[in-house]
């Protein structure tokens, strides 16, 4: 580059530069950071659509939240009773895997504004400057540029950079100066790589990425939901079963002591008190090992929760009651309107379905890039000078318009591409296939589960009230010396298994109903964390 002297003092406009370099040295991490989350979660707004949810509890965790997001503080009461919503909320703000799946939606449009970057013009400039002395000359220079480059839908790039050099000779024969230099380049294809859909492929597929994570997140929170409450009703079930099992052992042990006074009155034999101290051992032990069951399942959804093993809780047994007061009852659509309400909600098969269509697409991009290259560039320089200690200005202009032209001679890596696009969108077809027939096979499972939940429990219920009316009866019958303690035993242990298995069949409705609901894509989560249909 030529260069021009004269002055000893740096220009007012390097000066300037030099300024705002050190302004921009001075961005901090945090500003970097949180306009990445400000453009991120702009993106998600835009493409979340009211059916896919609620938009809630979807920001991680080292972002503000949103004013719809759970608040979790003092979630706990100090009494340790762990109510079903809360259980929720504290998994939905700690659970490991819920985390990763908001961090996995954060990444996918942070990828995508990557992409929309590449069509944004790009700015670029900087600056370098240096001593040089040898034998016979000393000199101090400071060269910088500052330019774009622009990639349009169409192909066509657009590049265009200003160059400025100044330099100062402090001694020798050289001459200094300054000197600029613009640089304009216009590149357009005309035939491959010329189609707006070619061109804007990867964008297009960016943005639907997104909107399928958005989709996939959805899903996953109801899920998600689904088994927090599954979870929170098993641990409920054990607790009532331990308490089953510690009346069960009182009673048991009430019963010997009853027995053992007729025994010692000589109305019953021994061998009577012998195998009711037998039992006593029996229920203790049934005791014993349903407290381990119980301890063992509620550190298990501690951790699903996100929460210290170490932390004192109990689920409400409450809940028990209120789902006993509910009742039972079928869906209120049949089988075939719940597949059809499924294949037209279910996000899943939303996405496996669009999934098609992005096969298509690359099939006719393979497709494109099997034609012939054929590009215009079009190139400028205008330069301009002050050499010496002429104070006049020099200029030169050059233009140059040229075109490249590549046959399609060899095109094996393309024709692989194109082959391999063809039997992907194959592919496609068959995975949405198979999506949609274990849709079916879902909802099909799903509502003959409920069916057989609902008839069980019904069955179960009946089934607990002839157990306690038989053990009322026997035992005012051995108060008689009418019935033995072995018809007695035999009538308490019907009522321990009946009184199980209700609460068993009980839960397993209300699992079942949860289940139905979600496969059919009819449960909805609230911003609470807690769901309707």
């Amino acid at each position: 580059m030529i260069l021009s002297g004269g002055s000893k003092k740096l220009p007012d406009t390097i000066l300037l530069s030099l300024f705002c370099l050190s302004c921009l040295a001075g961005c901090t991490q945090q500003s970097f950071k949180g306009e990445a989350d400000e453009r991120v979660y702009r993106i998600i707004d835009q493409k979340w659509m009211d059916e896919f949810g609620t938009k809630a509890n979807y920001k991680i965790s080292d972002v503000e939240p949103s004013p719809n997001d759970i608040q979790i503080e003092k979630t706990i009461p100090s009494g340790g009773v762990l109510s079903l919503a809360q259980a929720v909320a504290i998994g939905t703000a700690h659970n490991r895997d819920y985390q990763t799946q908001k961090e996995l939606l954060y990444t996918t449009a942070l990828d995508l504004r990557l992409t929309r970057h590449i069509f944004e013009t790009q700015y670029f400039g900087g600056f370098s400057g240096g001593y040089n002395s040898d034998w016979n000359d000393e000199v101090v220079g400071i060269e910088g540029n500052l330019g774009f480059n622009r990639l349009l839908a169409t192909g066509t790039f657009i590049s265009t950079k200003i160059s400025t050099a100044w330099l100062d000779v402090l001694s020798g024969n050289m001459e200094g100066g300054m000197a600029s230099v613009l640089t304009a380049t216009v590149t357009q294809p005309l035939l491959r790589g010329s189609d707006p859909k070619v061109v804007t492929e990867n964008l297009t597929q960016a943005e639907r990425d997104t909107l399928y994570q958005i989709r996939s997140f959805n899903r996953y929170r109801k899920t998600f939901v689904v088994s927090i409450i599954t979870q929170y009703y098993q641990v409920l079930e054990l607790y009532e079963q331990t308490k089953i099992a510690e009346n069960n052992y009182n009673t048991i042990t009430w019963l010997s002591e009853r027995i053992e006074k007729l025994t010692n009155a000589g109305r019953l034999p021994s061998l009577e008190f012998d195998r009711m101290r037998q039992e006593k051992l029996i229920a203790r032990d049934i005791y014993v090992q349903t407290i381990k069951e119980y301890g063992t399942l509620l550190d298990l959804f501690k951790i699903s929760l996100g929460m210290p093993t170490t932390t004192e809780i109990r689920p409400d047994e409450n809940i028990l009651e209120t789902l006993k007061a509910a009742g039972m009852h079928y869906p209120d659509f049949d089988e075939d309107k719940a597949i059809e309400t499924a294949l037209y909600q279910r996000l899943d098969i939303t996405n496996s379905a669009d999934a098609v269509i992005d096969a298509q697409r690359k099939v006719y991009v393979a497709a494109d890039a099997l034609g012939a290259d054929l590009n215009i560039i079009g190139t400028t320089n205008v330069a301009s000078q002050n050499q010496g200690n002429r104070q006049t200005m020099q200029a030169a202009d050059d233009y140059n318009v040229d075109f490249e032209l590549n046959l399609p001679f060899d095109r094996v890596a393309e024709q692989n591409v194109y082959r391999k696009a063809l039997i992907i969108l194959n592919q496609r077809q068959r995975e949405y296939d198979l999506a949609a027939d274990t849709i079916k096979m879902e909802i099909r499972q799903a509502y003959r589960d409920l069916k057989e939940a609902t008839e069980r429990y019904k069955l179960q219920s009946e089934g607990l009230s002839l157990a306690q009316e038989r053990f009322r009866k026997t035992f005012l019958l051995m108060q008689y010396a009418r019935a033995s303690s072995r018809r007695v035993l035999d009538a308490q242990n019907a009522l321990f298994d009946a009184q199980n298995e209700a609460a068993d069949a009980l839960i397993d409705y209300a699992i079942a109903m949860l289940n139905f609901y979600r496969d059919t894509g009819a449960l909805q989560v609230l911003p609470d964390g807690m769901w309707k249909l």
